[in-house]
Formats: C-alpha cells, structure tokens, sequence
C-alpha cells in the first residue's frame, strides 16, 4: 500500500487536531488506537494518510509552513503533539468566497479570523500539482460557494471530496451526480464526532423508540468557545447546519416529531469555552399506559478531536474506493460518519455494511497480487 495523499480547505482546530492526531499514532502504533473503527483499515493504517496541500485565507497561516499554521490563531484546540515535524507544505491562500461573515470583524483577532492581503490561488491547479487523492473540506459553517468552489475543483481534477462541513454536495443529487459521472467518491455531509452531540442523540432516540417509548418532543442546545461556534452567531448561516443535525435525528423515528416539537443547534459563543463544547439535551415521552417520563444529560467533549478519528476512517475508506474504481456517493461510510447523508441508516446498519466493505476490499487486493 502506498501512502493516502490529502489536501485539506480549512487549516482550523479539525484540521490540526487531524495532523496532530496522524503524528500521535506515528510514533503510539498499534498498541493505542482509541478513536479509529480499525487499526487496519482495509490494509491502510492512519499513518498511510499524508497531507500533499492546505488552503486557508488567514494572514497568520498562508505561507506558513502547516507545522506551524496548525498552532496559529485562531486556533484553540488542546494540544495533541507539540513537536511536529518540519513540513514541506506551504499554507496557500484559497478563496475567501463566503467564507467569512461579516460580524467576525467585530471581534478581537486572537478569536476571529484575519483575512491574509493576499490573492488566491489556483487550486485546481495546486491539487494536480500536489497529486492529492482526497481534499478535506474543513471550511467555516455557511460557506456555501466557498465549498461549492472547492468541489469543483475536485471535479476538475479528479480528487475526491470528504466534506465535513454542512453544505450539501454528496447529498445533493445534481452535484452526487456530477461525482458520479466523473467516476470519483464523494463522502459528506457535516461530519459526526466519535460521541458527540449528534451521535449520542439519534441513538437515544432509536432507543426510545426501540423501547416503545413516544417521544414527544426534545431540544438539543450547544455551546462553545471556538471559531465555529463565533461563526454561527451569525444566524443566517445555520440554516444547513439545523437541517443537517435535526435529520440526523429525526431519521431514527418512523414518524418524525412535528417542527415545533424539535429544536437542535448551537445555542450560544462562549470565549473561555475555546474548543471545548457542551451539549444540553432533553428529551421527554411518554412509556407504558402513557405515563410520562423525561430524559436530561449534559455533554463535554473537546470538539475538534472528537472528530479526528472519523475523518481518518472516511480518509481510508474513501481511498479504498478509489482502488476499486467506484464513484459517487459512499453511501455507508457517510451514513455512519456524516450527519447529512444521501442516505440516513441506523448505526448498527451502516457499520455492517461498511465492515462488508473492508472485508470485500481485502479480497480484491489479495486477488490483484497474484
């Protein structure tokens, strides 16, 4: 197996907790591997992934070396590992696009962002330069043409797309299609964390239901201290990211709840938070003879790496289909890392299919050796 080539739009807290993350199990091996579905991910190991190119639009990260622009402000993630090695990746700039909303500018620039005086780049060309395989959609909440313009490079040039933010591409059929055509995967949309907010909540949803509990009615409230819970201040751009998650959950009921019975998304920036999120959930039903009864939990989960780990297993699984010649939409791996699928399934549903998946890749590649 040869390595993973990555490019990554975004160089925020998901990306560096994702290089950092890579250099943990670089020198932790095999014998820590919390996070990861598998070690061994279809012959490929999270240590087969390595970044080619990176895009970003901050002054403090274009032309940095990407070792460097990992720790760069705004950047507030908890460290994973402070010695990374001298990359030979220059930050380029990308496109500002919609990347930015308007109202950042009114906060300090330790906590928002600072658009570089810079002209961008051409990414296409950057991408068939770098001979990246997958590019990482890492881009701010909203950033609706920013993402569209970075899949049509994808397009352009044959790299495939992971988007982990929630603008619709591999769950729109027009641009699903587009894939298709090209005969390129496309993984997406909005990724999950390994047990976040989202996760935890459809699945005590599917319990409820699977228990015969009806639930009646249910809130899901978020607060955090990142550059991405300042971005969706701006209300106007949460109008995917509250699709995206309110799906998410109500697709594990056979009879979703009415809209005034369900509020899911961010609720509040709170600075000293940094990238530590917390999740208020309540859910509240009714059991047996109609008896009511009500459900409350609170979550804390260090946002950015909490999603690390997902991206590593959508990263080898996306490569995996590239090694057997498939386009599209990866239907399994998206519904069980994405909030925002083509397809919505059950946790336990995708996760069998996407061991199937490993298990039929193993065999080609056993096949094509001899």
């Amino acid at each position: 197996m040869r390595d993973i080539k990555i490019a990554i739009a975004g160089v925020g807290n998901c990306a560096s907790s994702l290089v950092q993350g890579i250099e943990y199990y670089r020198n932790n091996g095999s014998k820590d591997t919390m996070g990861l579905m598998h070690w061994d991910f279809g012959g490929y190991l999270p240590t087969d992934i390595k970044v080619v190119a990176a895009f970003d639009i901050d002054q403090r990260k274009v032309r940095q070396p990407l070792n460097q622009a990992l720790f760069s402000p705004p950047n507030c993630t908890k460290t994973i590992w402070k010695d990374m090695p001298e990359s030979e990746v220059i930050v380029q700039m990308g496109p500002v696009l919609d990347g930015v909303s308007e109202h950042m500018s009114s906060y300090a620039p330790d906590k928002s962002f600072v658009v570089a005086d810079e002209s961008p780049v051409d990414v296409a060309k950057i991408l068939k330069e770098s001979r990246a395989e997958i590019l990482l959609s890492y881009l701010p909440v909203g950033s609706e043409k920013a993402v569209q313009y970075y899949a049509d490079c994808c397009l352009k040039t044959g790299v495939s797309l992971v988007n982990c933010v929630p603008v619709f591409i591999a769950s729109n059929p027009v641009w699903e299609q587009k894939f298709k055509k090209r005969g390129i995967p496309v993984a997406g949309d909005d990724i999950k964390s390994q047990l976040g907010a989202t996760v935890v909540h459809r699945n005590l949803t599917r319990l409820f239901a699977d228990r015969g509990v009806k639930l009646d009615r249910t809130y899901q409230l978020n607060t955090g201290g990142n550059t991405d819970f300042l971005n969706m201040l701006n209300r106007e751009r949460l109008i995917s990211k509250k699709i995206s998650k309110t799906e998410a959950v109500q697709s594990q009921l056979e009879n979703p709840l009415e809209e005034d019975n369900i509020h899911i998304g961010p609720s509040d920036y709170i600075p000293w938070q940094k990238d530590n999120k917390v999740c208020f959930l309540r859910m509240e039903g009714r059991g047996f003879a109609g008896i009511p009864l009500s459900l409350e939990l609170r979550l804390s989960v260090e946002d950015s790496p909490n999603s690390a780990g997902v991206a590593i297993d959508v990263i080898r699984y996306c490569r995996l289909a590239r090694d057997r010649g498939e386009g599209g939409a990866l239907l399994p791996i998206s519904a069980y890392c994405m909030k925002h699928p083509p397809q919505q399934m059950n946790e336990a549903e995708a996760r069998a299919l996407i061991e199937e998946f490993i298990r039929q890749s193993k065999v080609t590649s056993a096949t094509a050796r001899f």
